[in-house]
């Protein structure tokens, strides 16, 4: 019984190293797998890899000779010395097309903005010139009213047989013509009654007005810059009454409404000359009196 006993011993003994040795080659078997799979390499990345990096950055001296004999870099200082080189030409590289891209942009933006303005512009030039166009018709119109109007004045003051004591002038902006009387023949000096002797060339002049009841008149007075004394107390005033007294002359014997026709006065006294106050003959034109008959109505 002794000895069965130890038989059954020695054979429960020599089945444990079985055990550790399978487990050694489980271990095994994973360290092997575990190295394989870090070692698997896809070839056509790897060689597409090796090739970018020999034609951009000389990392591999010989290039593909080099790789084909299984020699590794011979200076890893001076290849990482490349490494930095060359990412940092990446990187500048990827700034300057960044900003080189952010230009276009600008530029397309700025082509953009002169297109959208030069169409925005013909518009306008489109409006100026057809405005300008309006104005030039509008002036030709103005003149041909008062080329027509001086003509018609002209031709009924050589009716009336007046085209010697009367001067009949055209504005040179074309809004009226004028009709000056010498105020030398209407009044006398420093005064502002019409002269017996000259009423019946008012009355005339008055006739020729009336034809033109529709339109606007604005009768002024003038004189010279000799200070006077006496009733009014200075040319302004004396101007103002002439001008009056033809407005009241119209009205009442020529019995022009002045609602309808827009007739008014002022005084201009001395301080619109027509010729110098220097000389008698320059100082009896400028005594004198206009009524400005307007193209418009």
């Amino acid at each position: 019984m002794a000895k069965k006993k130890r038989e059954e011993d020695q054979g429960g003994g020599g089945g444990g190293w079985i055990n550790t040795f399978a487990d050694l080659m489980n271990l095994l078997l994973c360290f092997f797998v575990l190295l394989f799979s870090m070692s698997t390499v896809d070839a056509d990345k790897y060689e597409q890899l090796v090739t970018s990096m020999t034609e951009s950055i000389n990392i591999f001296q010989g290039g593909g000779s080099a790789i084909g004999e299984g020699a590794f870099v011979s200076s890893g200082t001076d290849q990482l010395v490349s490494i930095s080189e060359y990412f940092n030409e990446y990187e500048n590289s990827g700034e300057d097309s960044q900003k080189t891209e952010d230009q276009k942009d600008q530029d397309n933006g700025n082509q953009n903005q002169q297109g959208n303005q030069s169409t925005g512009d013909k518009p306008l030039d489109d409006q100026a010139k057809a405005e300008e166009e309006f104005r030039a018709k509008q002036e030709a119109e103005e003149k041909e009213k008062a080329e027509q109007l001086y003509e018609q004045l002209a031709e009924n003051a050589s009716q009336q047989d007046i085209e010697d004591l009367i001067n009949i002038n055209k504005d040179k902006k074309n809004q009226f013509v004028q009709i000056s009387l010498n105020g030398a023949l209407l009044f006398e000096s420093g005064d502002v009654e019409i002269k017996k002797n000259m009423m019946p060339l008012m009355s005339k002049v008055g006739d020729i007005l009336k034809r033109y009841a529709d339109h606007r008149i604005k009768i002024e007075g003038h004189t010279d810059d000799v200070p006077i004394s006496g009733k009014y107390k200075n040319n302004m005033m004396l101007s103002t009454a002439r001008a009056n007294t033809v407005f009241e002359y119209l009205v009442n014997k020529k019995k022009m409404d002045p609602k309808k026709s827009e007739i008014e006065i002022s005084g201009m006294g001395e301080y619109d000359p027509v010729a110098t106050n220097r000389t008698s003959k320059g100082r009896a034109q400028n005594r004198r009196v206009e009524i400005k008959i307007y193209t418009s109505k």
